[in-house]
This record gives C-alpha cells, structure tokens and sequence, in this order.
C-alpha cells in the first residue's frame, strides 16, 4: 500500500529514492551538508513505514574520509571505487567540490559522471561542482549557474555551456545547477517538492529555521548594487538616472540621448562594463524595485506597477512568472513585511 507525507503529498510507493551526494575533495563542507539535512529531515518528517529516501555520501577520494575548504574533515559511506564496483541504482545524484578541486578535478570521477548520468533521474550541482559536470560534457548546449563570482570562468572554460550568474538554481532538463552555499539548500527543497509536494517542502523549510523556500528564479544578488562595481562614469550616472525615472517610460534611445552618446555606442558600453544590453538592464532594475516594493508591503499590486514602471498590474504579473517563476502574490507570501493586496 502507498504511503503519503505529511500535508496530503503525493504517494511515493514504497521504493526508496536513492539520493548520492558525490564529493570530489576538497569540497565546501555546506555544499555537502546543507542538501544532506534537507533529505535527511524529510526522511524524519515522514509519517510512513518507508522513509522517502536513503541519503549517501561518496568520497571520490583515494578513502571514505573527504577533505573540506575548512580543514574540518567529512566521513562518507564509501568510495567512488566501491561504488563504481556496487553498480546501485542511483535516482538524484548530486556533486559537490570546492574551489581547491577546479584545477585538478578527478578524471575518474569526471569518466564516471559522464556515463553515470544516462540512468540517473536527476543530475545536480552545488555551486562550482557545475565545473564538474560541465567538464564530463554534461552540460554542454544548457543553461546553467554556479556562484555568481565563478560565472565568467565556467562560460570561458566551457563555451558551450548557456552559464546565466544571476539564479539561484536552474532546471534544464533532468539536471540541475545551483549557486553557492545556501542556494544548495533551495535546490534541494526543490527536488523535495517535485517528490513530496510544496507542503512538504515548505514545512522543511519551517524545520530548518529559513525564512521561505526561494525560487530558483530568485536573484543572487542586487542588480543595482552589481551595477555599481566599476563602472565609467557614463554608464554609472546613467544608472542614476534609470533608477531615478523607473516610473516612467524608459528607451535605449533615451538613455543614449542622456549619456550623449549614440545608441550602437551605448549597446557597445553596456556589452562591455556590464554583460547586458540597456532595455534587459532596466528590465532587471524595474522588477527588483518591485520586488522590493512587495518585500516591504503596505502597497496595492497596482501602485506598485505603476511606480516600477509597468503599464498595469497584470504586466507586473506576466514578468514576475517569466522571470522568477512565481507571481506577485505568492512573491509578497514568502517575503513580505507587512501584507500587500492584489
């Protein structure tokens, strides 16, 4: 007979899920264990005589003893060795390294990855381990991110990976990359809630004292203070002036005429000192200032739109599903101060 979670979730049978962890040292010991806890409290949450996974950690080491960036050591179940010689069936596998490893990452553990991967349901990265599945060529024609500081040398090192440094996680496919540290615990609540429900997910979450369960649309940082960081003085005063006029209607032909400057020259500038193009530049300023608006609360979807620059509430809302996957409302749920009416 299926058992169910907590919260009404969908049965998961009785067949475990099998979710390995796979550490190629030195890791980042939060890359390893922010996801472990998430599986494990799911497992202790569950009210069923099978709990829904079975959590394991494999050292791609030469023993089961993983070194981590901190010089606090991590113990795992077994080696890739004997694991490699089980031949298990694997249903999410995850890996993680840490910055140390990116210079030498194990070429057994990348040949293995690379044939592992067509059995397995869901492949995953934690922050730099993206390295590592794109050096197996598993990521090669997909969009992917890693710690926003570690983007522009995965895109160099592998230009046939779609590298975008904005999100905290992104799906593509069955697999699955993630930025740095906590954003590791966001995925999987994710993959949780993909098996067990948003309840589920959600109330981990509760478990693990987090605030929300982030999208993986969710920004790793701010686009105006990542604007900031040396920018010419053209582009920095025109980045004034954009954050002073979001109401209103803004062009690439009016920031061209404010910066004096002709429209292709302006593109060129913008390619150059910030990555982006002007009109996706003030898109992302305008939906972080509604974000921020929603945070703190006490405004209509309505007046929010208009003072962020969007021609109605419902453009608002078209633009929050697209970019961060959730709208306005179930935004303002997770994060916002006070309660704001749609």
């Amino acid at each position: 007979m299926n058992k169910r979670t907590k919260h009404g979730s969908p049965p998961i049978g009785s067949a475990q899920k099998r979710v390995l962890i796979l550490g190629l040292p030195p890791v980042d010991a939060l890359d390893v264990i922010g996801p472990a806890e998430v599986f494990a409290l799911a497992n202790k949450m569950h009210t069923g005589e099978t709990a829904p996974y079975t959590l394991e950690l494999v050292s791609a080491g030469t023993d089961v003893h993983l070194e981590s960036d901190t010089g606090i050591g991590l113990r795992g179940h077994r080696t890739l060795a004997d694991e490699r010689r089980a031949g298990r069936p694997v249903d999410t596998l995850i890996v993680a390294t840490g910055m140390g490893s990116l210079e030498h990452l194990d070429r057994t553990a990348i040949d293995w990855l690379r044939v592992r991967a067509k059995t397995v349901r869901r492949v995953c990265s934690i922050c730099v381990g993206a390295f590592a599945l794109a050096e197996a060529g598993l990521l090669d024609g997909r969009r992917a991110t890693t710690h926003w500081a570690m983007a522009n040398r995965l895109a160099e090192r592998y230009p046939a990976v779609q590298v975008d440094p904005n999100p905290i996680w992104v799906k593509d496919g069955n697999f699955y990359t993630s930025a740095g540290i906590s954003a590791g615990i966001d995925l999987a609540l994710a993959l949780v809630a993909e098996d067990l429900g948003n309840a589920v997910a959600l109330e981990l979450a509760k478990g693990l004292v987090l605030f929300l369960r982030r999208p993986g649309g969710q920004a790793q940082f701010s686009v105006s203070l990542q604007a900031q960081k040396g920018l010419s003085p053209v582009l920095d005063g025109l980045r004034i002036w954009v954050n002073e006029h979001l109401g209103k209607e803004i062009t690439v032909e009016m920031l061209a005429e404010v910066a004096t400057t002709s429209v292709r020259t302006l593109v060129r500038m913008f390619q150059r000192e910030m990555k982006t193009t002007p009109a996706k530049y003030v898109e992302e300023v305008r939906l972080e200032a509604a974000c921020q608006a929603l945070e703190l609360g006490g405004r209509s979807l309505e007046s929010i739109a208009r003072r962020c620059g969007y021609q109605s509430a419902d453009v608002l809302r078209r633009a929050f599903v697209r970019r961060l996957g959730v709208t306005p409302k179930e935004y303002a749920q997770r994060f916002a101060m006070a309660a704001t009416q749609t």
